[in-house]
């Protein structure tokens, strides 16, 4: 499970759909591709949600239904793209794409940690080596005074590690009211807002959540579900409430008979591309695979725009952690000269 909410977290998602991938593929049932991933999964309570799938199924339940009743456990997207495959008999189709889709999620998260590790421990190293570094100097400071009294480091370090711990305190508490935000469902309005509108994660939020929200949508209209209701369910699985309320605003335009092109036209955050695609797609009668193109080229572009905001926030970094320490050279050498000249009456 993952600490910020009770889904199951990406890296087992990943081999999770991959092996039902290859055991449908393989003419496997899906019951029995499910006893397969129950025998081999370790994770107790991973194996538990899909023993109760498993279950489901046999009690005569379909797969997509199986999947939402175990839905707070499942992204909104796995569970949608498995009642959209089934429903429209693309269950093998399905499958693959949600295993490569959740893989391609994983690799973009580990390039962005891989990224911002090193910057990350910079930042952290330059905090504790200079406050202890600017404590020294208040310390010795202190020294040049007519009534100071002898430098103790056992002291100052008793008195460095209560201020550590005191500061470690409050970092923890913030982010244990992430947390809980997180799994009251409040956290993603927050983040939404940041993520959504604030440079340089705005692309990589607004294009990765498209890419998801056309996919989606091409499964769905080659479905033969009404295109009212596919906008509706595509929009909640782009895991951003501000995109969501945006796409949606297309739904009035659509129930009134308007074209997706005129109906999407309220939308802001849809892109130039996305627009001459969902004229092309209705011109040209072939909407599903015209919105599949416009699936791959928002993830790719998502991708792209992960590689330019992760090293545009390695730089970011680099920067604070170097002009921390700058900030610290300077107030080392100027409160110890600085005190010692006063001191002295210089």
């Amino acid at each position: 499970m993952g600490l910020f909410s009770n889904q199951i977290s990406l890296k087992k998602v990943v081999p999770l759909c991959r092996q039902l991938a290859t055991a449908y593929d393989a003419g496997i049932p899906i019951k029995r591709g499910l006893e397969m991933v129950v025998r081999q999964e370790k994770d107790k309570h991973v194996k538990g949600i899909f023993t109760n799938m498993h279950d489901s199924i046999g009690r005569g339940s379909t797969l997509g239904e199986a999947a939402r009743e175990q839905q707070k456990y499942f992204p909104a997207f796995f569970v949608e793209m498995l009642a959209t495959g089934e429903r429209g008999g693309k269950l093998d189709v399905m499958l693959r794409d949600l295993a490569q889709y959740f893989e391609d999620r994983l690799a973009m998260r580990r390039q962005i940690i891989g990224a911002l590790t090193y910057p990350a421990i910079q930042l952290i190293a330059a905090w504790y080596l200079g406050t202890f570094a600017l404590g020294i100097v208040s310390e010795l400071q202190g020294m040049f005074k007519p009534d100071a009294k002898t430098f103790n480091f056992e002291t100052y370090l008793e008195i460095y590690l209560r201020f550590q711990a005191f500061a470690t305190i409050i970092a923890a508490g913030i982010f244990a009211g992430c947390v809980v935000l997180s799994r009251l469902g409040l956290f993603g309005h927050v983040w939404g807002l940041f993520a959504t509108h604030i440079w340089p994660m705005s692309p990589v939020t607004r294009k990765f959540g498209l890419a998801r929200f056309f996919r989606s949508m091409s499964l769905l209209i080659s479905s033969g579900l009404r295109i009212d209701h596919c906008i509706e369910n595509s929009a909640a699985v782009v895991s951003n409430p501000y995109l969501e309320k945006d796409l949606l605003k297309a739904l009035p335009g659509v129930r009134d008979g308007q074209t997706l092109v005129e109906a999407f036209s309220e939308s802001r955050l849809l892109t130039p591309t996305a627009r001459e695609m969902l004229y092309v797609g209705e011109e040209s009668g072939s909407l599903d695979q015209t919105l599949r193109k416009v699936s791959e080229y928002h993830l790719a572009e998502a991708t792209h725009a992960v590689q330019v905001a992760t090293k545009i926030l390695g730089v970011l970094i680099a920067l604070i952690v170097g002009g921390l320490v700058g900030y610290i050279i300077i107030t080392f050498y100027s409160r110890l000269y600085g005190g010692m000249l006063d001191d002295l009456g210089v």
